[in-house]
């Protein structure tokens, strides 16, 4: 999450950046449960394991967004994570093909 707080204030005093489901970013008290990348449109979970190694080779981190939960990314225009989202991307996809999902 993006801190705004210098790291030595106190919790009560910590805020974080979301995306809203309008896409503009807010102001939060309480940390996003989803990551994201902003010009690939896509959101997974924090843990990701394909967004922690392009996070690690220095890549991604600059284009990264975060949400409070998965209604509002989509209502941001975002899509799901084929890695760590692979349920919600194959429904997403199949949707999109115009193919009926369960």
């Amino acid at each position: 999450m993006i801190e705004d707080a210098p790291p030595d204030a106190g919790a009560a005093e910590r805020t974080y950046t979301l995306i809203g489901a309008d896409g503009t970013a807010r102001p939060s008290v309480t940390p996003g449960t989803l990551g994201g990348h902003r010009r690939q449109r896509l959101y997974g979970r924090l843990d990701c394991p394909s967004a922690l190694r392009a996070i690690a080779r220095g890549h991604y981190v600059r284009d990264r967004v975060f949400f409070a939960d998965e209604a509002t990314a989509v209502a941001a225009g975002y899509r799901p994570c084929a890695v760590c989202l692979s349920d919600q991307y194959a429904r997403w996809k199949a949707n999109r093909e115009g193919i009926r999902t369960p």
